[in-house]
């Protein structure tokens, strides 16, 4: 399921970024006082700090195992945090658990009424979040082997969910140009965080912080303050609706894909672009970084109604970040779902 195109043309932004003092409605009521999880604490020590990671050697990286998954496209994967384990989501309105590398099903989700774009694990394993264009966000528990919450507050489809690494907190963005954050501990909305003007593709928790970042198609990545509901900083520079966002593991860079094949690597200390690749003549539609932080991969996908006759051919561009593309390399493999 492609996020929608921007709906309408917007005045053009110079590349860049800037501070931003969108607010969110709860943020403006007072927030919540009610019962639940603290508030995640923005300065906790992340052991990625004192950490050294070798960067991923992408040119022995090969294509182990293909399988049919679903009936219909497969939007989104996730990656248990323990497991070998794969979940699935897509159009076909299921979410699909796979043990790998052989692919043999362990569990299969139905209950959403349309397609299902977002889904993640919780931290501890035991559980799943999964969004769907019914405009729901449901709760899965393993151990009970069904839906145990739906949460339906956004008015269209949601596009992403997010759990934040301590587990308390699910982050969910929708084409009703908000994000949601839910305190999973009593099943509520705590807080809605509005400023897009165009619908939300995408969300990413900074890493052991308080802040979240979104992508939308109004062309523009923000970062947000979830506890005061602001905006802290908009980067500027994609020139077409924003798919994808993402934090290297050191929450010190941003990656953003968008509908025109680009990806873009910001500076979150500097508040700054730091490169542009274009990919493709395709849109990007994921972009994740390597434990290193040095190494990118970004895929991409041809438009609907090319798919059968490139048998669903997904191309996945590896490039290097180190020294923040002093030395770039461009890397292109094809894989096959």
């Amino acid at each position: 399921q492609q996020p929608p195109q921007q709906q309408q043309p917007q005045q053009q932004q110079p590349s860049g970024s800037t501070t931003d003092s969108r607010q969110s409605s709860a943020a403006r009521g007072g927030g919540y006082s009610g019962a639940g999880a603290p508030w995640p604490l923005p300065n906790r020590k992340n052991p990625a700090e004192e950490q050294d990671f070798m960067p991923a050697q992408v040119n022995s990286f090969t294509c182990q195992k293909s399988f049919k998954g679903h009936l219909l496209p497969v939007a989104n994967i996730a990656l248990h945090p323990t497991k070998p384990i794969l979940a699935t989501a897509s159009d076909d309105k299921t979410w699909k658990l796979w043990h790998l590398p052989h692919g043999d099903l362990i569990m299969c989700g139905e209950g959403h009424k349309d397609w299902v774009a977002g889904v993640d694990f919780h931290p501890s394993g035991t559980s799943l979040a999964s969004g769907s264009g019914d405009s729901t966000v449901k709760l899965w528990s393993f151990e009970k082997q069904r839906c145990v919450a739906t949460l339906s507050d956004h008015k269209q489809a949601v596009w992403s969910v997010k759990y934040h690494d301590q587990g308390d907190w699910l982050a969910s963005c929708s084409l009703d140009h908000s994000v949601r954050l839910w305190d999973v501990t009593v099943g509520k909305c705590r807080q809605v965080l509005r400023g897009h003007v165009d619908s939300v593709n995408d969300i990413y928790w900074q890493p052991y912080g308080a802040s979240i970042c979104t992508a939308s198609s109004d062309k523009t990545v923000s970062t947000w303050d979830i506890r005061s509901g602001l905006s802290t900083s908009t980067f500027y520079g994609h020139r077409n609706s924003c798919n994808h966002v993402c934090y290297n593991l050191l929450g010190t860079m941003i990656a953003s894909t968008d509908a025109d094949g680009a990806v873009k690597l910001w500076d979150t200390r500097m508040v700054a672009e730091i490169l542009t690749v274009e990919c493709s003549k395709y849109p990007a539609n994921k972009a994740a970084f390597d434990a290193s932080g040095a190494v990118s991969g970004v895929t991409t996908v041809p438009l609907t109604g090319a798919f059968s006759e490139q048998r669903r051919e997904r191309t996945c561009f590896i490039c290097k970040t180190a020294r923040l593309a002093a030395n770039l390399r461009l890397l292109t493999s094809i894989w096959l779902c």
